[in-house]
């Protein structure tokens, strides 16, 4: 039997700021004052057999996600009216993917100072890799600068 990807999932959505997890209807929940992601168990009826995630989509997300990749995206029972899309975590999940959609659920359900916030901090932050034939900012490139060529007239 496969691990459980709970755990995974508890650690990118518990790892966003305020986040907390509530257990609602007999799985966990992802909150920052409201829920941002619902874990739904291959095994409750929830799940419908496959382990998921139920995630808020921004607007018109939804339908170009099922559209797109119908084994994978689902549109989730009781929330998928308002939008939200669910995520199936089953067949080698790309977990890249799915934190990037963990996480846009919650700049779209946190309060508006806190995601600005946290991407005023990422933003902040210096990359690891400088890019290739990059200079540091504020440092002159070690090429002489030429001056502009006159005009003929």
């Amino acid at each position: 039997m496969p691990a459980s990807p709970l755990p995974r999932l508890r650690q990118i959505c518990l790892a966003l700021p305020n986040a907390t997890e509530v257990e609602a209807w007999g799985e966990p929940t992802f909150r920052c004052g409201k829920i941002f992601a619902m874990y739904a168990s291959g095994a409750n009826h929830h799940g419908g057999g496959r382990d998921a995630v139920w995630l808020k989509a921004a607007p018109g997300n939804q339908a170009y996600m099922v559209r797109s990749d119908p084994d994978r995206f689902f549109v989730p029972p009781y929330v998928g009216p308002a939008g939200w899309i669910g995520v199936r975590l089953d067949k080698r999940p790309p977990w890249k993917e799915i934190t990037a959609l963990v996480e846009e659920s919650w700049r779209l359900i946190a309060p508006k100072k806190l995601v600005a916030a946290h991407a005023a901090s990422h933003a902040a932050a210096p990359s690891a890799k400088p890019r290739r034939g990059a200079t540091p900012r504020g440092s002159r490139s070690a090429a002489p600068k030429r001056s502009p060529r006159p005009r003929s007239r």
